[in-house]
C-alpha cells in the first residue's frame, strides 16, 4: 500500500444518481490505481435533509458497483467536538469573530452584486470590528454565526486536472462563515477538519467546488494542517442543461438496479463519460488499469437520453 489516501464524501439527501456515482468511481479508481486507501465520509450536517435511509441506500449502491472502502465510514454529525476545537483554535489566534448579520442585511449592505461566490454577495465586514460591549449587547437578541477573517491577497494552487487556479478570497467572498448561528459547522470548516484528521492526501470531487478550495486552503494554513492535492472533475449535465445529479427516474442508481441493469453496463457508461472507455460494459479491474488523469475530460459531460438507453440496455 502507498501513502495515498482518498475519499468519497456524499451528503445523504436523496438517492444516488449517475453524476454522484461517477465522482465516487473516479475517486476509487484514483486510489486503487495508486495502490492507496479509499475512505467514505457521510456529510450529514444538514439534519433537516439528511436521512438514515439515504445512507443505507448509498452504501448499497456503492457495494453493488463493487466500490469498497478501507476504514469504517465517518459521520460528520458525530464529529462536532472536532469542529468546536478548530473554532477555539482559530478564536485564540484572533482569526474568527461573531457575526450577527442576517442574509437580508448582508445583501442590503454589500457593495458587490449577488452571485460572485457560492455564499452570495461578498460579506462587507459589518461585524468584523465590534467591541466586546457591542458583541454582548447584540448577543442578547441574536445568536451569532462565526466568520473567518479572510487573508488578503491571491490564493493560488494547481489542480491536477483543471490546472492553475487563483482567487482573492478577501476580495471575492470576504470573511466567510465557519460556524452557523444554529451551532453547526460550515462545509468549509468541516471538510478541512475531517480531511486533515483522516490524513487525506488527495481530494477528487466535482468542479462545482473548485471555487471553495482557496477558502479551504486558508483554513488549512490557519490550523497548521497539511494540504491535500486537488482534482476537480467537470460535472455531468442532462440535455436540458441541468446537473444530472438533480434528476430523477432512470438516472437514479437504485432505479437502474431495480430494472435489472448489470453493474458492468453502468461502469461502461461512466467510463465513457470519463475518457476511460467506449461505452461497452467494463469491470473494475479493467478500469483500474485504464485509469489516467490525462484521459479525464476538462469540460462538462452531456448525458444524451439515446446514449443512456443504449449503453444501459433500457427499453
Amino acid at each position: 500500500m502507498s501513502d495515498f489516501r482518498g475519499r468519497f464524501a456524499p451528503s445523504p439527501t436523496g438517492r444516488m444518481h449517475l453524476g454522484n456515482i461517477r465522482s465516487a468511481l473516479l475517486g476509487w479508481l484514483q486510489a486503487r490505481a495508486a495502490q492507496g486507501r479509499f475512505l467514505l465520509r457521510i456529510e450529514d450536517l444538514d439534519r433537516a435533509r439528511c436521512k438514515p435511509q439515504y445512507v443505507e441506500d448509498l452504501m448499497q449502491d456503492l457495494r453493488w458497483l463493487g466500490l469498497d472502502w478501507d476504514e469504517p465510514p465517518l459521520f460528520q454529525s458525530q464529529r462536532d467536538d472536532l469542529y468546536r476545537d478548530a473554532i477555539a483554535t482559530l478564536e485564540r489566534e484572533g482569526l474568527v469573530y461573531p457575526c450577527f448579520c442576517t442574509r437580508a442585511e448582508i445583501a442590503r449592505a454589500a457593495s458587490a452584486p449577488h452571485g460572485l461566490s457560492d455564499e452570495g454577495p461578498r460579506y462587507p465586514g459589518t461585524c468584523a470590528h465590534l467591541t466586546a460591549a457591542q458583541v454582548s449587547e447584540r448577543a442578547r437578541t441574536r445568536v451569532p454565526a462565526y466568520r473567518f477573517r479572510a487573508r488578503p491577497g491571491t490564493v493560488s494552487f494547481v489542480d491536477a486536472l483543471m490546472g492553475p487556479y487563483e482567487q482573492d478570497v478577501e476580495a471575492v467572498v470576504g470573511d466567510f462563515v465557519v460556524r452557523r448561528n444554529d451551532g453547526v459547522a460550515s462545509y468549509q470548516l468541516a471538510v478541512v477538519v475531517d480531511d486533515a484528521a483522516s490524513g487525506i492526501t488527495h481530494v477528487l470531487r466535482g468542479d462545482d467546488l473548485l471555487s471553495s478550495t482557496p477558502r479551504q486552503l486558508q483554513l488549512y494554513a490557519a490550523l497548521g494542517r497539511p494540504t491535500p492535492a486537488f482534482l476537480h472533475v467537470p460535472l455531468v449535465f442532462g440535455e436540458d442543461g441541468k446537473r444530472l445529479a438533480k434528476r430523477e427516474g432512470a438516472f437514479a442508481l437504485a432505479e437502474l438496479r431495480e430494472r435489472g441493469v448489470a453493474p458492468e453496463r453502468v461502469l461502461g457508461l461512466l467510463a465513457a463519460w470519463s475518457g476511460l472507455g467506449d461505452g461497452s460494459p467494463r469491470t473494475l479491474d479493467a478500469l483500474v488499469k485504464a485509469f489516467s488523469v490525462d484521459a479525464l475530460p476538462r469540460v462538462p459531460v452531456v448525458a444524451r437520453e439515446d446514449v443512456l438507453v443504449g449503453a444501459l440496455g433500457l427499453r
